[in-house]
């Protein structure tokens, strides 16, 4: 039986036991070696979340605490999710809670920021919000003593120095990246053409899409075709003509699309079968991130898209709160990071598979519970 792993990591953010991590690079560099290495990658990545191996201890509830969450984009599968996480888990703490919407724009969400310090709550969550990008904006939040999680607010998890932010929660975007493009090495024989599409908005979005360019050129018998930037917040308007130029550069080339995020795909789908491109076979998806309803919908009647890299949105949600908690007691982040989890058609009705989103089974509310005492 597989094990899933996850990654815990120190308070200065770096591994505390590497050694239990796959890094999804080959030490050998021939094509046999990094073939064997994506294999093995996805096997375990593709293994059950069912066990708990986030904190088990930390303070009590912190009482009549006001937060507000700032989505980029409610339109974002990803800011979305976490989003209905950190409702929920503020309900169960017993927390007063608001929600901004960014609206897919950097200036909507630095006014999303300032509107967030106008109301004086005691904790913000930034949802993929680069906070780098709002550093004169989170500045004046600091001086308030207001308390500062995000979510996707940098590349790397756990806590950001300047600005201020108690705690980054994110899968490893790198792994994720990783694990997107060993799939395609894999699936394909190590005979992968691929395109990519790369976010350009934000610091993990640029991270997932150069790791998954490299991974990929390390195959030598795959080859990157076309390597695309294009902001998430674009995607509506671009994906289509984009996905009807790349079938024309490359006919019978391309035979993997592989992007940052599922949101892309949305907008691709529509061109590939006005195209007359079969559902399955000849060119396929993968996204690193975020396992959207539509992804795990196309994933699961097999309709071009054959796996994603989900994050667990709603738990997400509530490490986002336990963070906050652990902040407004004067604790340390928890250094809970979970472990990158893929899904395709074989496993996609488990940890949550039925509701369309990757929910793992490990009973993560009861433990934060037990944690708070609520």
């Amino acid at each position: 039986m597989i094990k899933r792993r996850h990654i815990v990591l120190g308070s200065a953010g770096l591994l505390a036991a590497p050694a239990l991590i796959r890094s999804g690079w080959a030490q050998d560099s021939s094509a046999a070696a990094v073939l064997a290495d994506a294999k093995g990658s996805i096997a375990t990545a593709a293994a059950p979340a069912s066990t708990w191996t986030g904190p088990t201890s930390g303070p009590k509830a912190q009482k009549g605490k006001k937060i507000v969450y700032i989505s980029s984009d409610q339109r974002n599968g990803g800011a979305l999710g976490v989003g209905k996480g950190v409702e929920e888990a503020a309900k169960a703490i017993g927390w007063d809670f608001k929600i901004i919407d960014g609206q897919g724009s950097v200036p909507m969400q630095t006014s999303g920021v300032g509107q967030a310090i106008a109301q004086r709550p005691d904790g913000i969550i930034l949802g993929t919000i680069d906070a780098v990008g709002q550093k004169a904006t989170l500045v004046q939040a600091t001086q308030l003593g207001i308390k500062v999680v995000g979510w996707h607010a940098s590349a790397a998890p756990g806590p950001i120095e300047d600005p201020a932010v108690f705690a980054n929660i994110t899968t490893p975007p790198k792994q994720i990246a990783l694990t997107a493009a060993n799939y395609a090495i894999a699936m394909s024989d190590g005979k992968a053409q691929v395109a990519i599409m790369r976010n350009s908005e934000t610091a993990i979005g640029r991270l997932k899409g150069d790791t998954i360019r490299e991974r990929i050129e390390q195959c030598s018998t795959c080859k990157v075709l076309s390597f695309n930037i294009m902001p998430i917040t674009e995607s509506s308007e671009r994906m289509p003509a984009l996905t009807s130029s790349l079938l024309q550069r490359f006919p019978g080339q391309l035979n993997w699309m592989l992007a940052i995020n599922d949101l892309y795909f949305d907008f691709a789908v529509p061109s590939l079968r006005s195209a007359n491109i079969p559902v399955a076979g000849s060119i396929s998806l993968v996204s690193a991130g975020d396992g959207s309803v539509s992804a795990y919908q196309r994933i699961r009647v097999g309709q071009y898209q054959v796996a994603t890299v989900p994050e667990p949105l709603n738990l997400h949600g509530w490490m986002a709160v336990d963070e906050l908690n652990r902040a407004f007691s004067g604790d340390k982040w928890s250094g809970y990071v979970p472990g990158v989890h893929l899904v395709t058609k074989d496993n996609v009705g488990k940890d949550g598979g039925p509701q369309n989103r990757f929910d793992p089974d490990n009973k993560y509310r009861d433990e934060y519970r037990k944690i708070w005492g609520v």
